[in-house]
């Protein structure tokens, strides 16, 4: 048989094989031979369909890492934002209490000029004689301030000037060992002299030994020596040393003001220090 006439035949018998197939699927006999090929295929099409399953699930991971992983970068930047406006309106909520609380004290004493300043530095440097504590603020000659006028909180007395320039102006802060103010006691109208120690500590010296000091009593500017207004807070005692053979009593105070986080403060510009009145080579008992 030539290959010619295989290839003529080749149509013939496929029609013959699929009729017979017809046939005997019809008659049934094909069952057996069907059920013993899908028992054989049946691991193989199990297999694959897993195989095609695992791809997948293993697919949508991946693509669910991926939306994940970029779901998570923005929730990040969106949290670092929040956390920046959370600090920013914290910021804002308490300068506004700061400055309702210096308002306040403003319009307690309607007959002062006041400034406000911004505490911009703080220095506390040591020179051969002592140390000196000091702050610097953002307002200076421009705003009217001079040297020696009295800085304030709504907590109390913070010092004086002691520089000032175009912009800026220096705070000698009453804890310095150079400063002085003369007070008085709340309730037994104790005299003395308020120094700063070299410890950022207050105590209220020159007291006669025959006025009243008590713990707990509030002590105040008394005006006296023209360098400070009346009535300005300064400290509360909580310790009294006394001596039988000492003319004067001594206190320690505790500063109502709180000079370790100071952040906006008031110059008093209507107040002049007796010192700039007096002539060249004066002296007063505040310094």
């Amino acid at each position: 048989m030539t290959r010619e006439r295989l290839r003529n035949l080749a149509p013939v018998l496929l029609v013959l094989l699929a009729l017979t197939g017809i046939m005997l699927h019809r008659l049934g006999l094909l069952e057996p031979v069907i059920g013993w090929g899908l028992r054989i295929s049946a691991p193989v099409q199990k297999g694959i369909t897993s195989v095609v399953n695992q791809f997948s699930e293993w697919t949508q991971t991946v693509q669910d890492l991926r939306e994940l992983r970029q779901r998570n970068q923005e929730l990040e930047a969106e949290n670092a934002r929040l956390l920046l406006e959370n600090v920013r309106l914290r910021e804002v909520e308490h300068e506004v209490i700061l400055l309702r609380e210096l308002l306040n004290f403003y319009q307690e004493h309607p007959s002062w000029e006041i400034q406000g300043a911004h505490v911009t530095g703080r220095v506390i440097a040591r020179d051969p004689s002592n140390l000196q504590r000091t702050i610097t603020l953002d307002v200076g000659t421009e705003a009217g301030v001079a040297r020696n006028m009295p800085v304030i909180t709504e907590r109390g007395l913070v010092g004086r000037i002691l520089e000032v320039g175009q912009g800026w102006s220096k705070v000698l802060l009453i804890t310095d060992v150079s400063s002085s103010v003369n007070a008085l006691t709340l309730s037994s109208r104790a005299s003395g002299l308020v120094q700063g120690r070299a410890d950022g500590s207050l105590v209220m010296q020159a007291i006669p030994q025959g006025d009243t000091v008590s713990v707990g009593d509030t002590v105040f500017t008394s005006g006296l020596g023209g360098n400070f207004p009346r009535q300005i807070l300064i400290g509360q005692i909580t310790a009294v040393e006394r001596k039988d053979s000492a003319l004067y009593q001594t206190a320690v105070l505790q500063p109502t003001v709180d000079f370790d986080h100071l952040e906006i403060v008031l110059v008093i510009t209507g107040f002049k220090p007796v010192e700039e009145a007096v002539p060249t080579g004066s002296t007063t008992s505040e310094r």
